[in-house]
């Protein structure tokens, strides 16, 4: 029987319902990320090890392959005089935005930035340097995506990070399109490469001849740029495995529904992006149901939209707020949307796993997605219960100091030495014993 859009509204009374909610959502990651039954790890894999020897020529030729942009390695660096032009022709009233999204990501992630060297009272201390260069993989849709410039570039730059390489596949009109290419120029970034998916971040991971390797690459994109990135890891660090965008709205009786299912819809726009609504009012999951179908009805691609509600949407009634709020918790959402009124900040503290939280009825996602401060890199999935949203604060590394004098180092010999003994590591305890005399 075909599923349609009624049949997304769904009662918590239903059997084992949280049960096939986790499953589907821990499976959608595995067979992503971690299941080879397609043998697209495999060939990913073999992309990487294939750069890793021949280089941009083989970088060229996957380009080739998957953009269908035929390019020399010679032709991969984006100029400064077309980074200069693209600035100058950009629209000035986009500009104005462009920069005050700038400076609300700087002045926020300046304000929560730890990285400053700290000495304790034993005389033991920590000491942070910014990592020194990476890489940021922009899609390379149709649509530029210049916030993911500003999201992650800027927290960098805060950070302190001297090199920062833009990657961005070269899907429009066989190059990186325009405003993506402004914003870099508007960020003094002027190290950019108009390749992507997998031969970009195994081109960042490894380097070639004048082109050094980066330290850390961040930044969406598709399974296969998150199956590089994967493949990568150790070689080089990275931001996390994302998987598609995803929202959940946690909203009672005092939600507005047109604004609920406009939410939704944002989400699932991305394609695919998935929408769910947790709630305790059946008034307002029927409400937003047929605002759903109402609203989508009038955007492009409104079959997809539905497609993408029908695949991926879920409208689910529990008996009281507080079932939402414990499985919320379980869900770790990339995008947690809260509607309650007065109650929304209340809730909000109960949240222990979310990329990024939401609070009234005001701030929908697009707000934190180009504007407020926070980095709309977030982790998806399940794994909110384990990565966080991107900062400055992912962009240096810390060294731990230990500093003891002559007097500490005999006053605490005999615990050293005791603790090494017992492991077997006799020359451990020499390194004590010789220079307190024992």
């Amino acid at each position: 029987m075909k599923k349609e859009l009624k049949d997304i509204l769904i009662s918590y009374k239903q059997p084992d319902f949280i049960k096939k909610l986790q499953n589907s959502r821990t499976s959608t990651i595995e067979s992503t990320f971690f299941s080879d039954k397609d043998g697209n790890r495999d060939k990913v894999k073999a992309i990487v090890e294939d750069i890793s020897k021949r280089g941009d020529i083989a970088v060229a030729e996957y380009t080739e392959k998957f953009d269908k942009v035929k390019l020399a390695p010679k032709q991969f660096r984006v100029s400064v005089e077309d980074l200069k032009k693209a600035h100058s022709e950009i629209d000035k009233s986009l500009l104005v935005s462009i920069r005050k999204s700038i400076s609300n990501v700087r002045k926020y992630q300046k304000e929560i930035f730890i990285g400053k060297n700290k000495i304790c009272s034993n005389g033991t201390g920590i000491k942070y340097t910014p990592i020194e260069r990476i890489g940021i993989c922009v899609p390379g849709a149709s649509a530029p995506l210049p916030s993911t410039v500003i999201m992650t570039a800027v927290p960098a730059q805060v950070a302190g990070v001297k090199e920062i390489v833009v990657v961005s596949p070269p899907r429009y009109n066989g190059s990186i399109h325009p405003v993506i290419l402004a914003v870099c120029h508007e960020l003094n970034i002027t190290e950019v490469y108009r390749i992507g998916g997998v031969q970009a971040v195994a081109a960042l991971a490894r380097g070639y001849k004048e082109r050094e390797k980066v330290d850390k690459i961040v930044g969406p994109g598709n399974a296969w740029v998150q199956m590089a990135k994967r493949e990568v890891f150790g070689l080089v660090d990275i931001d996390s495995i994302a998987g598609p965008s995803e929202v959940l709205v946690i909203a009672n009786d005092s939600a507005n529904p047109v604004w609920v299912a406009a939410d939704m819809l944002s989400q699932v726009e991305h394609n695919p992006g998935s929408a769910t609504l947790f709630t305790d009012s059946h008034k307002l999951a029927e409400g937003v149901l047929a605002e759903l179908e109402k609203q989508a009805n009038k955007l492009s691609g409104k079959e997809l939209l539905i497609e993408s509600l029908i695949n991926d949407g879920n409208i689910i009634v529990f008996e009281n707020i507080d079932s939402a709020i414990d499985l919320a918790n379980l869900f770790a959402t990339e995008h947690l949307q809260i509607q309650c009124g007065a109650k929304s900040q209340e809730i909000a503290e109960k949240i222990q796993n979310a990329g990024a939280i939401f609070i009234g009825n005001y701030t929908p996602v697009a707000t934190g997605d180009y504007f407020a401060g926070p980095s709309h890199t977030l982790p998806t999935g399940i794994t909110a219960r384990f990565f966080s949203a991107l900062s400055s604060n992912d962009f240096v590394k810390s060294t731990s100091i230990i500093e003891y004098s002559k007097d500490m180092l005999a006053k605490n010999a005999g615990d050293i030495i005791r603790l090494a003994e017992a492991e077997g590591l006799d020359g451990h305890a020499k390194s004590v014993k010789i220079r307190i005399g024992k």
